[in-house]
């Protein structure tokens, strides 16, 4: 298919062929979803820690005789019924990352970009460069395209320019095209992606 290139002073410059293998896919929500989940359970620090019997530090045996003091019997200082005592089933350190087939991910990610094709929400751009890091010259551009919420995806290496400048502009986010993933991509309301993006993203997914 046929998609109109734009440079950052919203001028057209030409026409790019984009792969209908890549950005004409049939959209798998379920896929999408197992891509996002997968991505947000690698993320999580899984840091919480409760301690249980065994990690208290405290005297094991009877806090009170058996008989004679018209409390209930107790065996041990640390039950989990006592004050100070161990954590029954509390959570524990661990990791919340689990495996997804490369095929999937593979599959989520052409799903992704096919969605934002079919949404009238994928931007293709001449270049994504800047002759000075400065972050109120891209907010003049970005004014003119008005593309909202957007994320970047440039080729192999980003502009250092271009990317110091929209670390400032909130919503705007860059990514070469190896950094390119599904929650970024979804999360944002336009995909905006330069020529050389296009070409790296399909040779990655083809």
């Amino acid at each position: 298919m046929q998609c109109d290139v734009i440079t950052l002073a919203n001028k057209k410059t030409g026409t790019i062929e984009l792969d209908d293998a890549v950005f004409a896919f049939d959209v798998r929500r379920d896929i999408l979803a197992r891509a996002v989940n997968w991505q947000l359970a690698k993320r999580r620090a899984g840091t919480a820690h409760t301690k249980e019997r065994g990690d208290v530090k405290a005297r094991k045996g009877k806090p009170f005789r058996q008989k004679g003091t018209g409390r209930a019997r107790q065996g041990t200082s640390v039950a989990s019924q006592m004050r100070g005592g161990g954590v029954t089933f509390g959570p524990r350190t661990r990791s919340h990352a689990h495996k997804l087939p490369k095929k999937v991910r593979l599959l989520a990610l052409k799903s992704a970009l096919s969605a934002k094709q079919a949404e009238g929400k994928l931007v293709v751009l001449d270049e994504a460069k800047l002759k000075e890091g400065k972050s109120a010259v891209l907010a003049k551009h970005l004014t003119k395209l008005d593309w909202g919420r957007a994320l970047v995806i440039d080729g192999a290496e980003v502009d250092a320019n271009f990317a110091r400048a929209a670390s400032n502009i909130h919503g705007i986010d860059v990514l070469p095209s190896g950094g390119a993933n599904v929650y970024d991509i979804l999360r944002r309301d336009t995909l905006v992606l330069t020529k050389d993006g296009v070409e790296k993203l399909v040779e990655r997914l083809k």
